[in-house]
């Protein structure tokens, strides 16, 4: 598949993965991470995900492969091995090469449309293709199909590269996540559905009733093709945080059958950050809760303030964890959370542009860390979202540093 250089390169990689994931933190984590899960209060968890920084700390010219495919293996490769030697987190890091199942989605029928920035990295303005509701009658909702041909052409080229090393793993859809606010805002434009909270509720509601049934349909298909996949594992739940329980698959499950009751989901709904909890439970909640309802555990939120919503977010089926962005009141969701739920703290992202502020950061930290410790709630901190740390990397290990420091004097 690759050249001699490039496939050296990555076998070199690799062992080196395996050597990292050979380690005993890494089982230690793992325990530490299932029973956090079920709302075992062990000590603040600590995950990093740099998600744009990655261009920062590790850029293209770090990669020494020649093929594009073998430098986006390689990129994946190199930042476990980073993380493990920068960040003291408690990302895990598996001995494993997945190879997703080639699953192709026909679309709803209508592409958003999009303004963008003259800058690389600039945001991009709403260009509404939902004008009126006669549009909507353009959308349609998708069929799935599964190519096992080229699946199985991929299984075979991993294998091939990697099948000595690592633990080359064949895995269908295990990331379940709805975002239908951010959907339907993308065809329709944001302030176009603000203004139809108001002006257009019923148009709204049969568009959030259509794009929900459309996603049963998917999942339908997904059950009925056996493409779902256990995530009770390092899988990335919800906006951040992992699968790994014991409460999945349910007690009469079948890993080779996976069903809806033996995963983990999860929705957001970014896009009602500034509407009244009436109004993000009537125009979202409401269709999430149902989405959510079949499946064992979930996840909800994510850059949201949900501290003044906490009681609509409660009453999703199964609900287990719930992010606290860093806009929200951490007090205040604590007093509501307790222990009941995963208290999935975002902190803010920006301390990590402009000056470092080491003790700013450290009492920001400390105090959330107090605030849930003395509410007795299940706490992880979540550091992503971070699109720059100025070409200043050694921030995440600082950050790193000070948030273990914190944990341990706590």
């Amino acid at each position: 598949m690759f050249n001699d250089s490039d496939r050296q390169i990555l076998r070199d990689l690799a062992k080196r993965v395996a050597d990292i994931a050979a380690l005993p933190v890494q089982e230690e984590r793992r325990s530490l991470w299932r029973q956090h899960n079920a709302l075992q209060r062990v000590r603040p968890m600590i995950l990093f995900f740099p998600e744009g920084s990655w261009r920062e700390l590790l850029p293209d010219s770090a990669l020494t492969c020649q093929d594009e495919k073998a430098r986006r293996i390689e990129g994946g490769l190199r930042r476990q091995i980073y993380s493990h030697e920068h960040f003291d987190t408690d990302n895990v890091i598996d001995k494993e090469c997945v190879v997703r199942k080639v699953i192709r989605n026909s679309g709803w029928g209508l592409q958003a449309e999009w303004t963008h920035s003259a800058s690389e990295t600039g945001a991009r303005r709403f260009k509404p293709v939902i004008q009126s509701p006669s549009d909507m009658k353009k959308l349609s909702h998708p069929s799935i199909e599964y190519d096992d041909a080229e699946t199985q052409q991929r299984l075979r080229e991993m294998q091939d590269l990697f099948g000595d090393i690592l633990d080359v793993k064949l895995r269908g859809v295990s990331h379940i996540s709805f975002h239908l606010m951010s959907q339907y805002t993308a065809l329709r434009g944001l302030e176009e559905v603000m203004l139809d909270m108001l002006e257009e509720p019923e148009w709204l509601h049969d568009a959030m009733a259509f794009l929900t049934e459309g996603h049963e349909r998917i999942v339908k298909q997904y059950v009925d093709q056996n493409l779902l996949c256990l995530n009770n594992d390092n899988t990335y739940h919800s906006s951040g945080g992992n699968g790994y329980t014991d409460e999945l698959p349910a007690k009469d499950g079948d890993p080779t059958r996976v069903r809806p009751c033996d995963m983990w989901a999860a929705a957001e709904a970014q896009e009602l950050a500034q509407v009244s909890p009436e109004m993000h439970e009537a125009f979202s909640l409401k269709y999430e809760r149902q989405l959510l309802a079949p499946f064992g555990l979930n996840g909800y939120g994510c850059c949201e303030d949900l501290s003044g919503k906490l009681d609509y977010v409660f009453k999703i089926p199964n609900i287990r964890r719930i992010s606290i962005s860093p806009f929200a009141d951490v007090e205040r969701s604590a007093t509501q959370l307790k222990g009941d739920y995963i208290f999935s703290w975002k902190p803010h992202p920006s301390h990590l542009v402009g000056d470092f502020e080491a003790e700013r950061i450290r009492e920001y930290i400390r105090y959330t860390v107090e605030v849930a410790r003395e509410n007795g709630c299940v706490l992880e901190m979540i550091l992503k979202d971070t699109h720059t740390c100025e070409n200043r990397p050694e921030r995440f290990d600082e950050w790193a540093r000070i948030a273990r420091e914190v944990v341990e004097d706590a």
